[in-house]
């Protein structure tokens, strides 16, 4: 169930955004639960410091400036606490990208049993001009012509008469081809990932709006307030 709508927090933190995102879909879904359930948590937690300054306005034994302070406390380690977790998302989706950008660039495993044809359609290709030899390829991608696509990048790209470059290229578009479910996967971590980074900078100022004032405001007050408490210990007969 979708977290209620709190109009008093921003619409960028809430977790229903995810659901927009490039990419997103039921394959997508759980592996971008962790940024929904990152979300929910600041979206709530905020919530709940607006309900502590609200509470904490209606004590008529503090005049608002205390009240600020007594609220700063909780929103403080609630800020920090927040802020670290989105700091561990970011490096796990970071993680989680790498990974199936490599699963999408690395090397192709040649058919067994295919040695003779698979040298044949290699000095083909590498007999083939420049531009035929681009064509080619980028023709039996269109086909799916796994046959000709894993002979010619399944071995050195010289016995093809390609460059370095070019195997990586034209390897990782047959990877995509072959695993289209890995490429949606990519584009949604890859999105979110973005929008982890758009959204996560807006939680202090959401904190700050929450409890009521600002930190260079919070620490100022905490200061007189040491000061004021200070002024009172002194001694009997003084």
């Amino acid at each position: 169930m979708p977290t209620p709508i709190d109009a008093r927090i921003t619409p960028s933190l809430h977790s229903e955004n995810v659901r927009q995102l490039d990419g997103y879909s039921d394959d997508s879904a759980p592996y971008l639960g962790p940024v929904m359930e990152t979300l929910d948590d600041a979206y709530i937690t905020l919530g709940k410091i607006h309900d502590a300054r609200d509470h904490a306005s209606r004590n008529q034994a503090w005049t608002p400036e205390q009240a600020v302070i007594a609220v700063s406390d909780a929103a403080y380690k609630q800020q920090q606490r927040l802020l670290s977790k989105f700091d561990k998302l970011s490096k796990t989706l970071d993680q989680q990208i790498k990974s199936m950008d490599e699963m999408l660039t690395g090397p192709l495993q040649q058919k067994a049993g295919m040695g003779t044809l698979n040298t044949e359609i290699r000095n083909h290709v590498r007999a083939m001009p420049t531009e035929e030899r681009q064509k080619f390829l980028e023709d039996a991608l269109a086909r799916k012509d796994l046959t000709s696509l894993t002979a010619i990048l399944g071995g050195p790209g010289y016995l093809s008469g390609l460059m370095d470059a070019e195997v990586t290229h034209y390897t990782r578009k047959l990877h995509e081809i072959q695993h289209p479910e890995v490429v949606g996967r990519l584009t949604a971590l890859r999105s979110a990932k973005a929008h982890v980074e758009k959204v996560g900078p807006l939680v202090m100022g959401q904190v700050e709006k929450a409890m009521g004032s600002d930190w260079g405001r919070v620490t100022a007050l905490r200061e007189n307030n040491s000061k004021a408490l200070a002024a009172l210990k002194f001694g009997d007969g003084l």
